[in-house]
């Protein structure tokens, strides 16, 4: 079993290393004020979104077609990329697309999805999730979302070791709910994201992690900024 390595780049952007590739999910760098490196020094092999508002679609245009990744995404964002020549994975909620030795399920998510380009609203289809496998190892990176009780049948599916959660509030589920979620997945780690970058999604991840522990056996990792954990 090869090692997997996450790496938190702020907001809801991850990168997961393996021996022989790279993914990127929600390449949110630029104009992201808990980002500390810049777009120009990813070179991912793969490009997951999980919906297309701007913290989260991000800088995938400039990093996709500079390392010829391919992204991964809804149907209607795909086609979007497309326009703008960059290699994509278009699929749907309950689908599953096989890129080497991984793949990625797309989840439902409660949220809204659209693409801002100059001022001009363009369709993105619907906001999503993935459940990420390497090996006998399973990532669920929930992108935006409230609560749902569906997550349950995330868990008995999929059954996810890992669960990246947004905390934020205001635009996603707290801290509280966020700790519903983990007692209804039942992965062995939780990690909190979209929280602190700006003032409206203030957030303190030590309450969420409090709030698990009353009610899971996760363990909860708080972690930083640009230090790699290896899982």
């Amino acid at each position: 079993m090869e090692n997997l390595v996450l790496t938190w780049l702020g907001h809801s952007c991850f990168q997961i290393d393996l021996e022989d590739i790279t993914v990127l999910i929600d390449p949110f760098i630029t104009g992201n004020p808990s980002a500390t490196v810049r777009a120009d020094e990813l070179f991912p092999d793969i490009i997951a979104v999980t919906h297309g508002h701007s913290d989260h679609l991000g800088d995938t245009v400039e990093i996709a077609k500079r390392s010829g990744s391919k992204v991964v995404c809804i149907h209607e964002l795909s086609q979007y990329l497309k326009s703008k020549n960059v290699k994509t994975e278009g699929m749907n909620i309950g689908g599953t697309v096989n890129i080497g030795n991984l793949s990625f399920t797309m989840t439902d998510a409660r949220h809204s999805s659209s693409i801002d380009e100059s001022g001009r609203e363009i369709d993105g289809g619907k906001a999503a999730g993935f459940i990420i496998k390497a090996d006998d190892r399973s990532i669920y990176h929930a992108g935006d979302t409230g609560l749902f009780g569906d997550m349950a049948l995330i868990s008995r599916l999929y059954k996810p070791d890992v669960a990246i959660l947004p905390i934020g509030g205001r635009y996603t589920m707290g801290p509280e709910d966020a700790a519903l979620a983990v007692k209804m997945l039942r992965p062995q780690i939780a990690i909190p994201m979209h929280y602190n970058t700006f003032d409206v999604i203030s957030k303190d991840p030590n309450v969420f992690a409090s709030h698990v522990k009353t009610m899971s056996n996760a363990d909860v990792i708080i972690m930083e900024i640009d230090s790699p954990i290896i899982l």
